[in-house]
């Protein structure tokens, strides 16, 4: 298999702009009742299915930042086999801002139908809430459209011939990274780079957390800066601060495609990502359009929608796309997912909680 050699939004004022969005939206209101049984789901949609249907449909997407390239792409080709099939048009209302963000909005009032995120985390904070009542990763792909690595991106050439993540702690070397109080996506950045130093430390004798938050802390000591959301990371690289970024391995490949000349650094040690998508379900009742938001949701684990998702980078959940694009990757030997660091409950109380790793490294590093 071969690497890929040369590669080359969120705010409260988001969330106004969001709430004024979904204002346009269709659908009309219904008084809060208890989530129904799935037969009575079923009959709904029999019904709804054997209706007239309205000419037009409006889906409202609340997505993190990432997704726009590959939505620009997909959601043009959902448009026109949902109007070859029903006769109906559907209009997408888009929000795409930092994953964290993102779900934080939904959760205080925008009303997103489907909300693609980073992690299963912000997914989770919505299901919390009472606004996701299905068992949103009840499929084959426990609810995830979209797979990656962490990687790290470097200026053409190299120059500071970074080869791991211990290059990153050299004196002169400024690294950027999003932040991970509003990115999903750095979550997963410093998930990678703590679970390497346990990596490390179990290689020579014994996994050890106290030597994997001395890895991360040496990390942070160089980074430049901590923007909202991995694409504003990837915009402050591309203006030419930083000699390193911490990122999606997909981002990198997209930035190849766009004629960046950059280079694509896979770590010894490096973390899988998975990004989950779920129906937003009193949303979606609200708005009456569940049949449409339905085919949207299981459109995106269609071949179509997955080789979008491999064209721009991602590692496709399917796996007949996956062997298609398999060539145009490599895997690390020593690359690890989220269960090796115990569970998503565990990262985010013990990595992310209040007082806990990364806040004490915050601390004791001085704020960025």
């Amino acid at each position: 298999m071969k690497k890929f050699k040369s590669l080359g939004l969120v705010t409260a004022a988001l969330f106004t702009a969001s709430i004024a969005l979904t204002a346009c939206g269709t659908g009309t209101k219904s008084a809060s009742t208890p989530a129904p049984s799935a037969a009575a789901t079923a009959a709904a949609t029999t019904a709804a299915s054997s209706a007239p249907k309205a000419e037009k449909v409006t889906i409202t997407i609340g997505a993190y930042s990432i997704l726009k390239d590959s939505f620009d792409v997909i959601l043009p080709k959902f448009k026109e086999e949902w109007k070859k099939k029903t006769g109906q048009t559907v209009e997408f209302q888009e929000s795409y801002v930092a994953s964290g963000s993102q779900a934080t909005a939904i959760i205080q009032g925008f009303e997103a139908d489907i909300a693609p995120l980073s992690l299963e985390g912000d997914i989770q904070k919505i299901v919390e809430k009472g606004l996701i009542t299905h068992d949103w990763k009840n499929n084959p792909y426990k609810g995830n459209i979209t797979a990656s690595i962490a990687a790290i991106g470097v200026r053409e050439g190299n120059p500071k011939g970074i080869k791991d993540w211990t290059d990153l702690t050299k004196p002169g070397v400024e690294v950027l990274i999003p932040n991970p109080s509003t990115s999903g996506g750095a979550k997963w950045d410093i998930n990678a780079i703590y679970g390497a130093g346990l990596k490390t430390s179990e290689a020579a004798g014994k996994k050890d957390p106290a030597f994997a938050k001395d890895y991360l802390a040496k990390v942070y000591k160089n980074i430049k800066v901590l923007d909202k959301s991995g694409a504003d990371s990837l915009a402050t690289f591309d203006k030419g601060v930083g000699d390193a970024i911490v990122t999606y391995e997909n981002e990198l490949i997209s930035r190849i495609q766009s004629g960046k000349k950059y280079v694509e650094v896979i770590p010894q040690y490096t973390t899988t990502i998975e990004n989950p998508v779920a129906l937003i379900d009193k949303n979606v009742d609200k708005h009456g359009n569940r049949e449409a938001v339905q085919a949207f949701l299981e459109y995106l684990w269609s071949p179509d929608a997955q080789k979008v998702f491999a064209d721009k980078g991602f590692r496709s959940v399917l796996p007949e796309v996956a062997k298609q694009y398999e060539k145009n990757y490599t895997t690390p030997a020593g690359v690890f997912n989220i269960e090796y660091l115990g569970g998503w409950d565990k990262v985010n109380k013990e990595l992310y909680g209040k007082g806990a790793i990364w806040e004490t490294i915050l601390a004791e590093g001085g704020a960025k």
